[in-house]
């Protein structure tokens, strides 16, 4: 285990929440960033919120030199791949340039400090098969393009500040904003049962096959990697078994508390959806010791019902 000061960025967002519960449940001291005039950040014991923006230079140097962690969790950055096609610009900025000035701060102010980046399993080429970390980097999306130019900037040609690279594909669970698939289909089917909109669920590319990992075994992966892993060595984060949309969705409604109709909805569709996106988990499995725990039944059990205590009854 890992002792001294812990900063986490992009704390308030999904995956970074779920990593200050594990965290501070270590007893740790933990820092959380968030963006200036984002989303207010959820109260955490044992947390100490700072609001720093990424993209400017010199306020991130000045937050980590004042901090001076021990080691790094960085989630911040722009998440959604459908998004990313729109806001192409703002998502390689913001990914790679405010990647780039965290780790030029950790280099001259806290050199020793370890970093793991949050890349993503989208800077892989297409397959259809299980892809390990040796698969061609083809990213077909700016979204996965600026999470290889993230990994390129962490690595660079130095091993100051030693960086350690997550590549997860698909991560989900209760909290996770409505703008990811499953998340919207749950708090579909939520606003149905409380009678805030007509039985019908509208959904985009059903036949596609996504590798799906429970996301709060997918910080334990994140620990797991920044704690045990090699600096500079890529380790996949899924569950190695692939599942279609349509399944995730008739999990779903299989759990609603009244019929719903589906209904195709073409603005739901993206530009390039791959139609598998599998993963190989054996390097961090047999290195690490790490495996996804929580089942499919059960995480979509518990985002549905965390749908349900934030919708209201009309």
């Amino acid at each position: 285990m890992i002792t001294g000061r812990t900063l986490v960025t992009g704390a308030a967002g999904f995956a970074g929440g779920y990593l200050l519960d594990l965290l501070t449940a270590d007893g740790r001291p933990v820092t959380g960033w968030h963006r200036p005039g984002g989303h207010a950040p959820r109260a955490v014991v044992g947390v100490e919120w700072q609001g720093v923006n990424l993209l400017d230079r010199e306020a991130v140097r000045a937050a980590i030199r004042a901090l001076r962690p021990v080691a790094v969790y960085h989630c911040a950055g722009a998440a959604h791949v459908g998004q990313s096609w729109d806001t192409a610009a703002a998502t390689l900025r913001v990914n790679v340039l405010g990647t780039h000035h965290l780790i030029e701060a950790l280099r001259d102010e806290a050199p020793d400090a370890r970093i793991l980046v949050t890349s993503s399993a989208l800077v892989y080429g297409p397959s259809d098969a299980a892809i390990d970390e040796q698969h061609v980097l083809m990213p077909g999306s700016p979204y996965g393009l600026s999470k290889l130019a993230q990994e390129l900037v962490a690595v660079g040609n130095s091993d100051v500040p030693p960086a350690y690279i997550a590549r997860p594909f698909n991560h989900f669970g209760p909290r996770q904003d409505a703008s990811f698939v499953s998340a919207a289909f749950a708090r579909q089917v939520a606003e149905i049962e409380a009678g805030l909109r007509p039985a019908e669920l509208s959904v985009g590319n059903l036949e596609a096959r996504r590798d799906l990992t429970d996301v709060r075994d997918t910080v334990r992966a994140y620990q797991a990697i920044l704690e045990r892993g090699v600096p500079g060595r890529p380790y996949n984060v899924c569950s190695g078994t692939a599942v279609a949309v349509r399944e995730v969705l008739d999990q779903l409604l299989s759990l609603a508390r009244l019929p719903v109709r589906v209904v195709p909805d073409p603005a739901r569709y993206r530009p390039n959806d791959t139609p598998l996106v599998l993963g190989d988990a054996t390097r961090i499995s047999q290195e690490l010791g790490w495996t996804a725990r929580i089942p499919l039944e059960q995480t979509l059990r518990d985002l549905l019902d965390y749908w349900r205590a934030q919708v209201r009854p009309a």
